[in-house]
């Protein structure tokens, strides 16, 4: 065997990427994003947010029931620089925490669904607290799942508490790390409590928070009451916040997509001040649902190739600013977990995993973010295996460019035996779901059943077999008081 030393002085590419902008275009986002917080300014709908603002030295003029704030560059910057660079979003057990640092890949569903196709019957129908609670569990089984964000709403609960019902439903069947939104500063106070006693105390939950707030700044450029309360308690909390803008390119934003970035970036900023404001060091995750608006239909295109065109821009964004990510992709405009849904996810979750977003989010997404499904939700989780294994790339060394194994077969020889590739096999793709049977074979396995049917079976079965970790002792009751003592404290202020 021929001998070969290390390499040295060489360079290699780990993996595969996508550049979407050159530093000095990176560096005219920034700058217009500057320009355009200190001339226009945000809209503040809350006096206690807008006198935070100040006391950090933006300038603004109060007008009876909203200010605007003009945030000048030096405290734009010094905010960023204050928010963590990486973050761990703790689950309950410690093994499923995931590190959003640079470059760390990850999925999740979209959220919130207010529909769902019901996997026993193929209606849809909307939806409830439990299929909330099953859409949680099956996250909890997938792998590909490294969070878990409200995939549907609790829509049989009392409006008002819905975000505790949803919390309640999925912190009981998932051990990994939550997102959702917690709808009000009274609400977030809620449901902190609630976090607490599953993480097993206020102490414990403060070292490790196991609950992530989505904030929602208005376009454009506006911070509405609610959100801005959720910010500042949050904040005061110890709470994490997605910061999670919804840009529409031609319709609450330019129809540019350079300038529906520009807009989002200052929007996200905006947030991020006043959580850094409040609280220096909250954990802020740089977070986008922006996207274009079908101007023939007024529809919001998630299944767009310029959704996935914005998520990458707005990761590569993110990581500009050494903030951790979470952009779509994998969101479909289709009705049915069909040929369209299964092209629109592909095309943008690759393409938003490619720039390098801590976690893509979109996967179970039906009819523009309307419907949950199930089956869609399993083959997307197999085409995110897939995804992972082009982000991969070509490893380029001398074991497994395999030149003495090539010089060792010979012409004519055969490599399914050599012990080369009893060491690599494991490395290469394996489908599940997906089937690389020969027609015969498939026919003896599936019986004739399509993609979508076998789908369906898998979940049916998860559901009825996966148990997540359970709650420490006397977490559930305590979450239970909680939310009955709150509704009934709602219900009396509005003698209902």
């Amino acid at each position: 065997m021929t001998r070969r030393n290390k390499k040295a002085g060489i360079t290699s590419v780990n993996g595969f990427g996508l550049n979407v902008f050159t530093e000095d275009e990176l560096d005219m986002i920034h700058y217009a994003t500057l320009e355009l917080l200190w001339d226009t300014g945000i809209k503040v709908e809350s006096r206690e947010a807008f006198e935070i603002f100040l006391g950090g030295g933006a300038k603004g003029e109060w007008h009876g029931s909203y200010g605007i704030v003009k945030i000048p560059s030096y405290v734009v910057e010094e905010c960023i620089r204050w928010a963590p660079r990486t973050v761990v979003f703790y689950g309950r057990d410690a093994e499923k925490d995931y590190a959003a640092e640079p470059g760390r890949v990850g999925f999740s569903t979209f959220g919130e669904c207010v529909q769902i196709i019901d996997p026993e019957t193929k209606e849809v129908r909307r939806s409830v607290k439990s299929d909330l609670a099953g859409a949680t569990l099956m996250c909890d089984y997938l792998d590909e799942m490294v969070v878990v964000e409200r995939a549907l709403c609790s829509s049989d609960q009392y409006p008002d508490t819905q975000p505790l019902h949803n919390y309640e439903a999925m912190v009981a069947n998932t051990s990994k790390h939550c997102f959702l939104g917690f709808g009000s500063g009274e609400n977030a106070k809620k449901i902190i409590a609630m976090a607490a006693a599953c993480a097993g105390g206020m102490d414990k939950f403060r070292e490790r928070p196991i609950v992530t707030a989505f904030v929602c700044p208005t376009s454009p450029l506006t911070l509405v009451q609610n959100c801005c309360d959720v910010i500042v308690e949050c904040a005061r909390g110890g709470v994490g916040l997605a910061i999670i803008p919804m840009a529409l390119s031609g319709a609450t934003a330019p129809v540019t997509l350079a300038g529906t970035i520009v807009q989002h970036n200052a929007e996200v900023l905006g947030a991020l001040i006043l959580a850094q404001l409040t609280r220096r060091g909250t954990p802020c995750t740089y977070s986008s649902c922006s996207t274009i608006m079908d101007l023939r239909f007024t529809t919001t295109a998630v299944g767009a190739p310029e959704y996935g065109i914005i998520s990458a821009g707005l990761a590569r964004l993110a990581r500009y600013y050494r903030l951790p990510s979470w952009v779509g992709g994998g969101h479909s405009d289709s009705k049915l977990p069909d040929a369209q849904a299964a092209y629109e996810f592909s095309l943008t979750a690759a393409v938003a995993a490619l720039a390098g977003a801590n976690i893509v989010y979109g996967a179970g997404c039906l009819e523009s973010g309307l419907t949950f499904d199930y089956a869609k939700l399993l083959m997307d989780a197999e085409q995110i295996r897939n995804i992972f294994q082009v982000l991969k790339g070509i490893d380029v060394s001398d074991e497994t460019i395999a030149l003495d194994v090539i010089k060792a077969v010979g012409p004519g020889g055969e490599f399914m035996t050599h012990q080369h590739t009893f060491r690599h096999m494991k490395a290469m793709s394996m489908s599940v779901l997906f089937d690389r049977r020969n027609r015969a074979s498939w026919m003896e396995r599936t019986k004739g059943k399509d993609l979508t049917e076998r789908a369906y079976e898998e979940a049916r079965h998860v559901l009825a077999t996966h148990k997540p970790a359970p709650l420490p002792a006397g977490a559930a009751e305590t979450m239970r008081t909680i939310i009955e003592e709150y509704e009934a404290e709602l219900k009396a202020r509005k003698g209902n």
